[in-house]
């Protein structure tokens, strides 16, 4: 209620004081009600803030370091449609990523609506980039590759003897290795992320991606550790055969 007589408030019965002394003290509620009103705007903001920040499961992908509020920093091992399941320091956790506040532990980059850890990219644009220079360098070690294929070399020899036998240093050879993992993981890291594909339609898409990990084991003896080498198995997928 606001005051719209004369100057001296005797059209509505006050002298000027009582109604300045009124009006002040409506004024002054008024103005703390607004406050009260802004903190709990601020209040709402800053929780929906905290929500849109949280990462959720299709920004995830197999291989990547990870921050948890309380269980530090760990490595993304497999994926389902809500959680994902991270190995810590401690122990592996199943963790929902949209609820529990998981950042990224690694900067990243996005290409093409697909994530990948910024290191793996630039590690792999710049071996590309040597490679079709024919910069690479003989005496520097790769990573991952066992010590004892170091330097090595892949000789692909014809049971014709008069045909040349082809020569691929085993550091090349095993880079194609890893980038064929490394994008059977994130297709099945997309199968399983899908909300489009039918449970019937994962199963029968996580087979076929097993059986390329199973074809691809005789490679294992390449890795240095075994956390990196293919298994028969199903790398990280929770689908299952669909009930009938």
């Amino acid at each position: 209620m606001r005051w719209t007589g004369s100057p001296t408030g005797r059209e509505c019965g006050m002298h000027s004081s009582q109604w300045s002394q009124w009006e002040l003290s409506d004024i002054d509620g008024q103005a703390r009600e607004g406050e009260d009103d802004g903190h709990q705007r601020c209040a709402f903001d800053d929780d929906l803030a905290d929500f849109e920040s949280n990462m959720n499961i299709e920004t995830l992908h197999i291989g990547m370091k990870v921050r948890h509020p309380q269980y530090g920093v760990g490595v993304v091992r497999s994926l389902t449609e809500q959680t994902a399941e991270i190995a810590f320091d401690d122990a592996p956790r199943t963790i929902a990523p949209a609820s529990s506040d998981l950042q990224p532990a690694e900067a990243t980059a996005t290409l093409s609506e697909l994530e990948m850890p910024l290191a793996n990219l630039i590690r792999d644009t710049a071996h590309v980039v040597v490679e079709a220079l024919g910069l690479e360098q003989k005496d520097v070690l790769v990573e991952g590759l066992a010590t004892r294929w170091q330097r090595g070399t892949l000789v692909m020899r014809s049971a014709d003897s008069s045909l040349q036998p082809k020569e691929v240093p085993l550091e090349t050879f095993f880079h194609k290795i890893v980038m064929i993992r490394n994008s059977l993981r994130v297709l099945e890291q997309k199968v399983n992320a899908s909300d489009k594909l039918s449970d019937a339609d994962k199963f029968d898409l996580q087979q076929y991606i097993t059986r390329c990990y199973g074809s691809l084991t005789t490679f294992n003896i390449l890795f240095k550790n075994k956390d990196d080498q293919f298994r028969a198995g199903a790398q990280g997928s929770a689908v299952s055969r669909p009930n009938a």
